[in-house]
């Protein structure tokens, strides 16, 4: 028994792949498994050195054929040599006069043309590129000091130098701007502290002081500030030495950029503002005399919930669902199906026509939620609030919805399940299903709500009343099978309808034990649920019933108009031969 008609759904990856790659399709996908499946696949670098000059993979690949070399050559000797880009990777004979080289080789003189014009001679312009290379790692840009040694460069080609090196060699200037700061400001305190020292009783003279500090200046490095000693061992530094104070220092500039950043959120979370404009939190607007009036009216002015123990809440609400079931299954046996005649619309099957009143019933109180004069009543019968609970409201809050989706989804799945149960059981049993499930549901929901989670939380909608409705039309086929969209094919079979039946209860189950039901009623669908198997059930049970007694009763008119029949044939006296 299929629920969705069957239809073969086309394969979304091929059409996209023919459509992109046209007839070439095979060929990329040949190309892309060899590619991924060979063995020597040397990684690349995201910039190579040259002695063409630095480029991006792009540049790489857009002028890959003016090398005049293999691949395999060119993976063998390009990558030789690698810039100095980082700050702790300074080497301690580094000065600023001299800067640090940017490539393998020197620019020739067209390289230079190209860059600076024909003015520059190819020795001074890489002396300048040298220079603001050694700068940009040593986080020198803007020291005044060192502008001596680029001050026979006019700002044109210091410029023009500084955008060819951005360009194709990358160096993080602002973290090695950061960790030369750090430097000074740490060998500012040495001296400082030295000074303290020298001034103590027992001390240097401060003339001695004022020697030793202006050879100490002479010997420093331009450009450079000295650093202690990396390692106590008496074999110098190792490379593990020398890897470890790079990730501390990376770990200490990020640290330090969180910081910041934190310390800028908290500023404008303080100040009340929003993104980088810094603009004013608005304030909410104020209500109107006429909305005001009826907020007031809708709300109560109990400051706390009134004190009541929990089978006090509970009782009258249990009297009322107790009273509503009984009141279904009353009328589930008492209904007689009206003639067509009689019908508010004839011409539409019984099945669509109860489905579709209960929808405009469910949508008319979703628009009542939008009227403010309504919300007082609303408050009080259609909505379960556990601090306040009335017995009406469990009746109420099956037809009541607060957004549009949730009622729409619920519409969705009464129309799909509702009509089919409908035509399986008739209008009598469907709305009995339909009205205990519901209040078998929010039953159910109050009582978690007084007992378990407070008396701060209110609950409304039709899914209990549903999921009564989708449990009772599985569980009447609960031994058929289905196939969804057509699948599985012939000659396989589909799932029965206790699968579907256990596949929501695992649904509902999962939340409860991941605690992550967050605003989901769960205990509302799971007494549905059960409210729906129940009533299927029974009413499984009553219609068999009237079947037999239907059977019985034609099975003994059938007798009774063959005795009759006989009696009728012997009082007949027999027919005259004309004589």
């Amino acid at each position: 028994m299929p629920i969705f008609p069957s239809f073969a759904p086309p394969s979304s990856f091929r059409l996209g792949l023919r459509a992109i790659t046209g007839k070439s399709g095979k060929s990329v996908i040949s190309s892309t498994v060899r590619s991924i499946s060979t063995r020597h696949n040397p990684s690349t670098s995201c910039f190579r050195y040259s002695s063409n000059g630095a480029h991006s993979p792009l540049r790489i690949l857009a002028n890959r054929y003016s090398y005049n070399i293999s691949s395999r050559r060119s993976v063998g000797t390009l990558f030789r040599f690698r810039a100095i880009t980082e700050y702790i990777s300074l080497p301690d004979s580094y000065e600023d006069a001299e800067g640090l080289p940017f490539r393998k080789e020197d620019l020739n003189q067209r390289e230079v043309q190209k860059i600076f014009g024909s003015h520059i001679t190819a020795q001074n312009a890489n002396k300048l590129l040298r220079i603001l290379h050694g700068r940009r790692v040593a986080g020198t840009l803007e020291d005044p000091n060192l502008r001596v040694n680029t001050a026979h460069f006019n700002d044109s080609d210091q410029a023009k130098a500084l955008k060819y090196l951005r360009a194709n060699i990358p160096v993080d200037e602002i973290i090695n701007a950061g960790l030369r700061a750090e430097d000074e400001l740490k060998y500012l305190e040495e001296q400082q502290g030295k000074e303290n020292v020298e001034q103590q009783p027992g001390g240097t003279s401060s003339q001695d002081s004022r020697s030793s500090k202006n050879v100490k200046k002479v010997n420093v490095p331009t450009g450079k500030l000295p650093k202690p000693p990396k390692s106590d061992s008496p074999y110098g530094e190792s490379q593990f030495d020398r890897i470890r104070a790079k990730n501390i220092a990376k770990r200490e500039a990020e640290e330090k950029r969180l910081a910041e950043e934190q310390r800028k959120r908290e500023e404008e979370e303080a100040l009340k503002n929003i993104g980088t404009l810094q603009t004013q939190q608005e304030k909410p607007k104020a209500l109107s005399p006429r909305m005001q009036k009826w907020t007031e009216r809708a709300s109560s002015d109990w400051k706390e919930p009134p004190k009541m123990k929990a089978w006090e809440r509970l009782l009258p609400s249990l009297a009322m669902t107790i009273l509503v079931c009984a009141a279904c299954a009353a009328y589930a046996a008492m209904y007689t199906p009206p003639a067509r005649s009689n019908r508010l619309w004839p011409d539409i099957p019984p099945a669509a026509a109860t489905c579709l009143a209960l929808i405009g019933i469910n949508l008319l109180c979703w628009a009542a939620w939008k009227l403010p004069p309504l919300w007082g009543i609303l408050n009080r019968y259609m909505i379960v609030v556990a601090a306040t609970p009335r017995p009406l409201q469990l009746i109420g809050a099956t037809f009541s919805h607060h957004s549009l989706s949730h009622a729409a989804m619920n519409m969705f799945m009464l129309w799909f399940f509702g009509t089919r149960l409908h035509d399986d059981v008739g209008r009598g049993n469907f709305l009995a299903i339909y009205f205990a499930s519901g209040t078998l549901g929010f039953m159910g929901s109050l009582a978690n709500l007084v007992l378990l989670k407070g008396l701060d939380f209110t609950t409304l909608g039709a899914s209990g009343a549903v999921y009564g409705i989708i449990a009772a039309f599985f569980w009447l086929h609960k031994h058929d099978e289905f196939k969804l969209f057509g699948y599985p094919p012939d000659p396989m079979s589909g799932p029965q309808g206790l699968y579907f039946i256990a596949l929501i209860l695992g649904l509902h189950v999962l939340p409860l034990i991941s605690k992550k039901a967050h605003n989901l009623d769960v205990a509302s669908h799971l007494l549905g649920l059960l409210g729906g198997v129940v009533s299927a059930d029974l009413v499984k049970k009553h219609m068999d019933d009237k079947a037999r007694i239907r059977a019985e009763r034609l099975k003994n008119m059938g007798t009774l108009e063959k005795s009759v029949q006989v009696k009728d044939l012997e009082k007949t006296p027999p027919a005259s031969d004309g004589r």
